[in-house]
């Protein structure tokens, strides 16, 4: 299990839908996050969602009339995306993100790979990769659609202190430690139990990933890029094939 698999595991995904502000607040913000996007999905296309989660964009997209392959690493996120998609049209694969091509029989009409997930990747020859793989995934004229955070710029003295979210049991904050390729995520969780306060720390890294370099790899394997500002402060990336 790498150190990203761990930290979610063990830190993150046990409160994943708390963190985004619980289950009607994040499938609201997926539906918005579509809504944004000038993409025409015919009703019974097949889609792919990469880094699905809980499902924030696979159960909006299902809603559409999309069938939806929803891969990710998270067990314990997926089985809360199979709880909550009744009878959506959408299929579960716990699977690492550069697998996803092994378990789509077809090419497909649009690839998601939103909120932040594009940066997990070890480097940028995975995120390459990937690239690659999803090209040649997707039918003629099919898109990639993708939301990451830019953190090639590094935030300096109190600002790489994040508030994440808190309520009356629980607070988590973020706080960032650049390196050269990556920044180290470190979760900081305060979790009251029985009127007593806790503290976990777990950290993780993320990839120091460039808007430029990903719209290069794009370019390359016959993808046509175009960047603007998207969701929640992340940048966001819509390539047609």
């Amino acid at each position: 299990m790498s150190s990203v698999e761990r930290h979610y595991a063990d830190h993150l995904a046990p409160i994943y839908l708390w963190m985004a502000g619980g289950v009607e607040s994040a499938l609201q913000a997926g539906r918005a996050d579509l809504d944004a996007l000038d993409l025409a999905l015919a009703v019974g296309c097949k889609v792919a969602d990469l880094g699905a989660g809980f499902g924030m964009h696979a159960i909006p997209l299902a809603e559409r009339g999309c069938r939806v392959t929803a891969v990710d690493r998270s067990e314990l996120l997926l089985g809360s995306l199979e709880g909550l998609r009744g009878n959506l049209a959408i299929e579960t694969v716990n699977a690492d993100l550069l697998d996803f091509g092994a378990y789509l029989p077809d090419p497909v009409a649009a690839i998601f790979c939103m909120g932040d997930t594009l940066t997990h990747l070890p480097d940028c020859a995975a995120v390459e990769a990937l690239i690659r793989r999803v090209a040649a995934a997707l039918l003629p004229g099919g898109a990639f659609v993708a939301t990451f955070r830019d953190y090639t710029a590094e935030l300096l003295g109190d600002r790489r202190f994040i508030p994440v979210r808190a309520d009356d049991s629980r607070i988590l904050t973020c706080f960032l430690e650049y390196r050269p390729d990556t920044v180290l995520v470190h979760d900081i969780l305060h979790e009251r139990e029985q009127g007593v306060w806790r503290t976990r720390v777990s950290h993780y890294p993320k990839l120091r990933l460039s808007a430029e370099v990903l719209a290069g790899a794009c370019s390359a394997n016959g993808l046509a890029a175009s960047l603007d500002s998207g969701p929640r402060g992340m940048v966001r990336l819509v390539a047609r094939r």
